[in-house]
C-alpha cells in the first residue's frame, strides 16, 4: 500500500508541478492567518469599546470613593483590559484546536478521494510531456549510461576546443612574427601595413627573395620555399660551427704586443747608433770631447731617425 501511494504521490507532483500534501498545507497555513486577523480585529475592537457597554460595573456606586480616570476623564477599569485579553486567548486556543481537528479531517479526505488515482489506472496514466515516447522503449533508447558517456564526450570536446583556440592564438602570433621578420605584409592583420616599417630591411628577407615582390602568393608557397632552403642554413651552420669554435683560441695564442716591441727596440739602436757617432756616449749623459754639433744638424739628424723609424715598422709589417 506505501509503494502505491508513493507512486501515486510522484505521478500527481509530476503533473501538479508540487506535492498534493503541499497544495494541503498552504489552505491550511491560509486559513490559521485569516483566524490570526480576526482575532486581532476581535482584540481592538472588545479594547476600544467602553467597559460599561461590555458589562462592567462602575465601583462608585457601591463605594465612597472617586474612582480613577484617564486623562478625557473617562473612568479607568483596569480589569477589564486584562480579562479582555485573557478572553481573546482562550477564543485563539479555541479556533486553532478547532481547525487543527476539521483540517486533519479534511486532509485525509483529500488525499484518499480528491487528490488520489485508484491503483488499477496508475500504470495507464500518460502525462501529457511523455506523448511522443513510445512505450516500451526501443532498444536504441539512450540509457542512463549511455547520457553520462555523451556528457562527458561533450565536456572533452569542449576542453580540446579551447585547447585549439590557444594553439591558434599561439599560431597567429608566431606568423605575425614570421612574417614580421621577413618582410611581408600579415594578412591576418592588414591594419598592421599602416604602422611605420621598421628601418632597414627586414632579417630574414633574403630568405624569400621571389615572393616579396609577390604579396599575394599564399602562405603555403612561403612555407614550402622556406623549408627548402633549410638544409642550406643547416650546412653553412654545421661549417661556421667550428670555425667560430676556433676563433677564441687563435685569439689568444696572437701575440698583439710582439711587433710593437721589435719596432720599439729597433729604433732604440738606431738612436744609440747615430747619438754615438755625433759624439754622445751610451753612458747616462756623458759627452765624448769632438766637435760642435749646429742646430740644423740636429733637425736633420731628427729627421733621418723618424724616416729610419717608419722605414723601420714599413719592414716589420712586411
Amino acid at each position: 500500500m506505501a509503494d502505491s501511494r508513493s507512486s501515486i504521490d510522484a505521478l500527481l507532483t509530476e503533473h501538479f508541478r508540487y506535492t498534493p500534501l503541499s497544495l494541503i498545507d498552504d489552505i491550511i497555513n491560509t486559513v490559521n492567518a485569516i483566524i490570526y486577523r480576526a482575532i486581532e480585529a476581535i482584540e481592538t475592537g472588545l479594547l476600544s469599546t467602553p467597559p460599561q457597554a461590555l458589562g462592567f460595573a462602575d465601583g462608585a456606586s457601591t463605594t465612597i470613593s472617586i474612582p480613577d480616570a484617564d486623562g478625557d476623564g473617562n473612568v479607568d477599569f483596569p480589569e477589564a483590559r486584562a480579562e479582555i485579553e485573557n478572553g481573546v486567548h482562550q477564543l485563539e486556543t479555541l479556533l486553532e484546536a478547532t481547525v487543527d481537528k476539521l483540517f486533519d479531517k479534511f486532509e485525509i479526505y483529500t488525499l484518499r478521494n480528491i487528490l488520489t488515482v485508484p491503483d488499477d489506472l496508475a500504470s495507464w496514466v500518460r502525462l501529457e510531456h511523455y506523448g511522443d515516447l513510445t512505450l516500451p522503449l526501443p532498444a536504441s533508447a539512450p540509457t542512463p549510461a549511455s547520457i553520462l558517456t555523451l556528457r562527458r564526450k561533450l565536456q572533452e570536446t569542449h576542453k580540446l576546443n579551447l585547447a585549439l583556440e590557444h594553439e591558434h592564438a599561439r599560431n597567429t602570433a608566431l606568423l605575425s612574427q614570421l612574417h614580421s621578420l621577413t618582410g611581408r605584409p600579415d594578412p591576418a592583420n592588414p591594419e598592421d601595413d599602416t604602422k611605420a616599417p621598421l628601418p632597414g630591411p627586414a632579417p630574414l628577407s633574403f630568405l624569400v627573395p621571389h615572393i616579396a615582390s609577390a604579396p599575394s602568393l599564399p602562405l603555403s608557397t612561403s612555407a614550402q620555399f622556406t623549408v627548402s632552403q633549410l638544409p642550406a642554413l643547416r650546412a653553412l651552420v654545421a661549417e661556421l660551427r667550428p670555425k667560430l669554435a676556433s676563433l677564441p683560441s687563435a685569439a689568444e695564442r696572437t701575440n698583439w704586443d710582439g711587433g710593437k716591441e721589435q719596432r720599439r727596440e729597433y729604433i732604440d739602436g738606431v738612436v744609440r747608433r747615430v747619438v754615438s757617432e755625433h759624439g754622445v756616449g751610451e753612458e747616462s749623459g756623458e759627452r765624448d770631447v769632438g766637435r760642435r754639433v749646429a742646430g740644423e744638424e740636429v733637425r736633420d739628424l731628427e729627421g733621418v731617425v723618424q724616416g729610419l723609424g717608419a722605414g723601420g715598422e714599413d719592414a716589420m709589417e712586411e
